[in-house]
Order: C-alpha cells, then structure tokens, then sequence
C-alpha cells in the first residue's frame, strides 16, 4: 500500500482502454435489455396471478456447479467494470440480463416471478437510494454556486494544510458522522466533494472515501443493520450491539493507519501516526462504550462527534514535521497563504453542512421518524411477489415466505431530510427560488447515467434474494465445517458487496448464520455478529457505493478504475475480520470475549 498505489489510478486513465470500449457488445446488450423489458412487460400485464414458488439451492445436482451459477451474475458485473473496462450502467445491465438467465433457466423461478422482481428492485433504486444521491450533489452544487464551498476549502486549510490529516478529519471522521446519521452512501458522496475541492485527484478521494466508511457502517443509519440482524435473529440486540463493537474495535483501530498509508505510504503515515492514534482510539473507544451500554443506535454519531471534537484539539497543539498537501507534495518550508476569515465567514462557510448534519440527525430520531413514517408513509405489497417466494433450511430455521412491499416513505426518507437541508441551505446562502429550481433541474440531468445504474444494480441485486443465488454462494462458505467462522464472516462481506447494505446482509443471512453455528458448536451470537462485521468489508466495494463515489467526485465512467483501487483492501480486511472470528470462536484467551 504505497504511494505508488494511489498513483495508479492516473496511470490507468492514461493507458487503460476507455470506458465502453467494446461498442458493439454494448449496443448488443443494451438491445438485449430493452427487449427483455419489452417482452417481460406484455408478459406482466397478460398475467395477473401467480403460485407460491420453494427456492432451490442446488439445481443441478452439484453443489459447486450451482455455486457457480449463482456467482456469475456478481463475477459479470464486477469483470464488466474491472476488466471489460464498461461503463457502470452497461456493466450493470450485462449483470443484471447475467441474474434474469441463471434465475429462470438455471434455478427454475417463474418468469413473471422474476421480472416482477426485478421491476420492484428497479423500483428501490429510484427511492430511497437515488433520491439520497440526488440531494446531496444538489446541495454541494448550491454550496458551489454561492461560494461557500471555497470558503468551506479555506477554512479547513486553517485548521491543517496537511492533505494526510484532511483525509483523517474529513473522510474518516465526518463520514463516520454522516454514515452514522443517514447511511446509504451518503459519507461517500459528500467526503469525497469536499477532498476533491482540497485537491485530492478524483479517484483518490473516490476510493479513500470508500475505504475510510467502514467501522461505522455496522452502526449506520442510527443502528438500523443491528436493529435488523437482531430482528431477523431473534438474538438480543444488546448482545449482538456489543459483539459486533468487540469484533470491530481492532479495525477501528488499524482503519485510520491504513487509509492514511493508502494514500500517502508507510513512512509518510509513521510521520503523523500521533494523530492517527488520536483518532483511532478516541472512535475505537467511544464506539465500543456506547454499543455495550446503551445500544446500537447512537453509536457512530457520538463516536465520529467525539473523534473530530479530539482530532482538531489535537491539532492545535501538534504538528507534523513535514507538511505534504493533497497532492503529496512536500510543503513544509513554503510560505503558505493563511486566511484571516472572521467567526462569522467561517460559521457561513460551515453552515449548509451543520444544517445538514442537524436535519439528517433530527429526521433519523426514533421519536420523529415513527411519527412522520406513520403519518406520511404508503406502503403496498407487490403483486406476483409479495408472501409468495419461500426459503427452505438449512438457510431458515422453517421455511418461511418472503414478503415484498414497496414502502414509499417520501417525507421520512433521509434523502427528503437531505433535500430540505439543501433548501434551507441555499436560502440560507442568499439564494433565490429560481436559483434553486434551475440548479436542481441541472443535478438532475447530472446524474441521469447514475440513476440507470443503480435501478439495474438494486434489480440485480433483489432477483439475487428472492431467486435464492445468494443463499446458494452461503451455503458454500457453510461446507467448511471448523473453519466456518473464518468463512461465515465473509459470507457477510459477500452479502454487503453484493447487495449494496449491510442491512440487506445480514436480512439474508442472519437466520443461516445462527443456525450454521448451532450446527458446529459456535456460538450464534459472535457469527450472527461477524456478518455484520464482515460486511462493513464488503462496503467500499459494493457496486451501489461505487457508482454513488464515481459520482460525486464528477468520475462517472471510471467505475472499474475505483473498483481495481479498493477491492484488495476490502478482501484484505475482510479476511482479517474472518480470522479474529476464528480466534474468537475457538482459541483461548480470544473466547473469553465473546458475548454469550
């Protein structure tokens, strides 16, 4: 992980064939998926009922050629981005046409079945998941616009020029905050426009915006993926809060070291690792005592609060000895210019993000958000899929029915808290409504490719749950007998690459990874735990991630570029994670610790 890694990205834009360079295959699978949607349209409004459908984990008979099978849709998405160097919305299409084959032709589900599904996991992408993207780039647009996005540069050169200890404040410590507060790719989005306008290269803070959201996001979005495992489990949810936080300490720890050796190096990172420590422990600490006593819910807010409280403390007494900016340059005897803004520029320069931050806070309070859901919510179950697919053991305890109901929370989504924080911003900026209007409508347009690919991508990834291919790539990983824990935490990584959430992970395999543990003598709290742990791993390489980074940072296009960045340093982790399971689950003194 040296500089050199980091430069990489350059080097490829430079040499690499450029996005969509395969016409012919593109124009081909384009007119693929417009001809199955076409036919899969008539086909929908022709037929009206549907019978319950029982998944099947291993249709052809061998257990690793359905394994196969069920990974190829994942293998074509990422390859498309990776090797075939295609552009995301076309990558996701050639995953997605990968999904709809294997599911009806390999894993026998009902053709209306699947279409239908993969219409209500398009549906999905648009809201919540677009509408999150949507809002932020509008408001970093308004921020832009007035120039307080310049003035919001300045200020944080004030605080240190280092481009090291910007990444540490910005990427790490404030995305904890907005993963901890909204989630769903938000710290991705946001971190990586305010690196970019400190100089970092596109792809750079890109792929560090992905890395450095990783401890939080078992704690994201007010707790919601413990809340979930704990529901799906039926395990206490104080015991997985803790068990997730005892798992997740030692990376709250090396996370901060290895983001800055990412991007700077391993001697550059030693030069400022006080402060590296600073951060590590102030989070790794306030993250484990808010999760063992008081739940999962304000974990990451407080943690995050508290490490950028600490960090610019720090930072007023501590310097480095040499100084290197965003680009890497060495800076430390230039004269460097200083802006002498008042309490007043700097608190404007701050404000759209503080009416951000407290929006967002305010919408994701339990109190506020059951309200506001309950009054403003519709909710419908979806025709020909609702209640009518059935998971069968050893994926379930007893088979149980899938349900399926579009929730259309329009006031109590986080992107509306999001929208009217940039609203309210750009009022607050001087703005005027036509401003906002014309502004918006150019975001809009902005993202139009974005919007594409995560509809294709949350249809892949919905006809990979309901169709069962994902049940089938874990019930591999649970063949492995004593090394289970090893692997049963990268079942969790799979579920978040593969899915987008760490939620959605541990919904899917929740249920098999206590009952796997039962089946081996471990214990179901430390792996029903380590999904969830494992996937934070699997976050900074999630499809859905990449293109919400790709976009932010104006890079759309270089999805496979960001993808080649990050993927060794999510496995790596990943099997860190795995190993420390492995400790936990059999190897005195690491058993002590576990939750029981």
């Amino acid at each position: 992980m040296s500089n050199s890694s980091v430069s990489l990205s350059k080097d490829q834009a430079a040499t690499a064939p450029q996005p969509g360079s395969a016409p012919l295959l593109s124009r081909f699978l384009f007119s693929a998926a417009l001809l199955i949607a076409v036919v899969g349209a008539v086909y929908l409004l022709k037929t009206n009922t549907s019978s319950p459908w029982q998944q099947i984990y291993d249709p052809t008979g061998h257990w690793w050629l359905s394994t196969l099978c069920a990974a190829l849709p994942v293998v074509a998405l990422l390859g498309s981005m990776a090797i075939l160097h295609m552009k995301a919305h076309l990558a996701a299409v050639v995953g997605l046409v990968t999904a709809l084959v294997m599911a009806i032709f390999v894993f026998h589900m009902p053709v209306r079945m699947a279409l239908t599904t993969t219409v209500y996991g398009a549906g999905y992408g648009l809201f919540p998941i677009c509408w999150i993207i949507l809002p932020v780039i509008f408001l970093y647009q308004l921020t832009v616009k007035s120039g307080q996005f310049s003035a919001l540069q300045q200020s944080l050169t004030n605080i240190t020029d280092d481009g090291r200890l910007q990444l540490l404040l910005i990427a790490f410590a404030l995305g904890a905050f907005f993963e901890g507060a909204s989630g769903f790719g938000t710290p991705v989005a946001v971190c990586g426009a305010i690196l970019i306008s400190l100089g970092f290269k596109p792809i750079q803070a890109a792929g560090l915006s992905l890395i450095a959201n990783t401890a939080p996001v078992a704690f994201g979005a007010l707790g919601i993926p413990i809340i979930t495992l704990a529901a799906v489990t039926g395990i206490d949810v104080m015991q997985l809060s803790k068990m997730a936080a005892i798992i997740l300490v030692p990376f709250c720890l090396l996370v901060p070291f290895w983001l800055i050796w990412a991007y700077a190096g391993f001697k550059s990172m030693l030069e400022i690792w006080p402060a590296i420590l600073v951060a590590a422990v102030t989070f790794a600490t306030a993250q484990y005592l808010m999760a063992a006593h008081t739940g999962p819910w304000l974990v990451a807010i407080v943690a995050s609060t508290s490490t950028i409280v600490v960090l610019i403390t720090f930072l007023r007494f501590w310097k480095p000895k040499r100084v290197l900016n965003a680009k890497g340059e060495d800076i430390t005897h230039i004269k460097r210019q200083r802006f002498d803004h008042s309490a007043g520029t700097t608190f404007r320069a701050w404000l759209p993000w503080i009416i951000l931050s407290l929006v967002v806070f305010i919408w994701g309070l339990p109190i506020f958000a059951h309200a506001l859901d309950a009054a403003t919510t519709i909710s419908f179950p979806v025709p020909g899929l609702h209640n009518l697919v059935q998971r069968v053991p050893p994926v379930v305890a007893k088979p149980a029915f899938e349900a399926a109901a579009f929730k259309l929370n329009w006031a109590a989504a986080t992107g509306s808290a999001i929208f009217l924080a940039a609203v309210l911003s750009g009022f607050a900026m001087g703005l005027g409504p036509l401003t906002l209007a014309r502004t918006f409508l150019q975001t809009v347009f902005s993202i139009r490719f974005t919007v594409i690919t995560i509809a294709a991508m949350l249809a892949l990834g919905f006809v990979t749950r309901y169709c069962g291919l994902d049940a089938t790539m874990g019930l591999a990983f649970a063949r492995t007998g004593a090394l289970y824990p090893f692997f049963g935490t990268l079942i969790g990584w799979l579920g978040t690459a593969t899915t987008g959430s760490d939620t959605s992970s541990n919904v899917l395999f929740g249920s098999l990874q206590k009952v796997t543990a039962q089946q081996i003598g471990v214990s179901p709290v430390l792996m029903a735990s380590a999904n969830s742990a494992g996937g934070v791993m699997g976050k900074m390489i999630d499809a859905q991630s990449i293109v919400v980074a790709s976009t932010a940072t104006q890079n759309y296009g270089q999805e496979g570029t960001i993808l080649r960045f990050v993927f060794w340093h999510s496995l790596a982790l990943a099997s860190m994670a795995g190993i420390l399971v492995y400790l936990l689950a059999y190897v005195p003194p690491f058993t002590h610790f576990v939750v029981r």
